[in-house]
């Protein structure tokens, strides 16, 4: 399945979360396109298609992830909220933690997470390797890193049974095959519903260092 239209893209998320995780949804494709104006968190042409490209596209990892989980949730350079802001949205039961350098970023996060009311999430306004080691349940990154530099930076988060979802775009299974082969062998990649080109490397585990 690949979801092709905004009302897809919409009715697809609708799965996935209650109606008041909807309507949180709703409220924060509003803000994007509001904060948008100010500072470039998508790209102007993207604002049509804000379901399909932003929301959904980060919506569909909730599709990997047992509904019992509960956090924490790590979402290394989460930039525009992508897909950490999303999920914590759309799941107000998963502790969610967001990564993001950039201040202006940073800002746009805190506030957001505010006017959404959204208790589960925590804003690490720094770089990752200044961030204070846990376990996480999740780790995602929609564009932080290559993915064998992105694993060497957050492994120290993870346990035997993380959870890594990785959307990599047409990248994926050229850069799973680029890692070792005790590495490699944690991942594998799945299609994207947003685009048939794209892929999401998906593994669970710790990597060796």
């Amino acid at each position: 399945m690949i979801l092709h239209s905004e009302a897809e893209a919409h009715a697809f998320c609708a799965t996935l979360t209650d109606e008041a995780g909807l309507a949180r949804l709703e409220r924060l494709a509003v803000l994007l396109v509001e904060e948008n104006a100010r500072q470039n968190l998508i790209a102007k042409a993207s604002e049509g298609a804000i379901w399909l490209r932003h929301l959904a596209d980060s919506a569909q990892l909730l599709r990997h992830v047992p509904r019992e989980t509960a956090g924490p949730w790590l979402d290394l350079g989460t930039g525009a909220g992508f897909p950490g802001l999303v999920i914590a949205a759309m799941r107000p039961g998963i502790e969610c933690v967001l990564v993001e350098s950039r201040r202006k970023r940073v800002e746009w996060l805190e506030r957001a997470a505010a006017m959404l009311g959204l208790a589960n999430c925590r804003v690490e306004g720094r770089r990752l390797e200044h961030v204070e080691s846990f376990p996480a349940a999740v780790i995602s990154a929609r564009a932080f890193a290559p993915l064998a530099k992105l694993l060497e930076l957050s492994a120290r988060f993870s346990t035997r049974d993380t959870l890594w979802l990785l959307p990599k775009g047409r990248s994926a299974v050229q850069e799973v095959s680029g890692l070792r082969p005790d590495a490699a062998a944690m991942f594998h990649v799945e299609q994207s519903l947003t685009d048939a080109d794209a892929g999401i490397v998906i593994g669970t585990g710790r990597p060796i260092s």
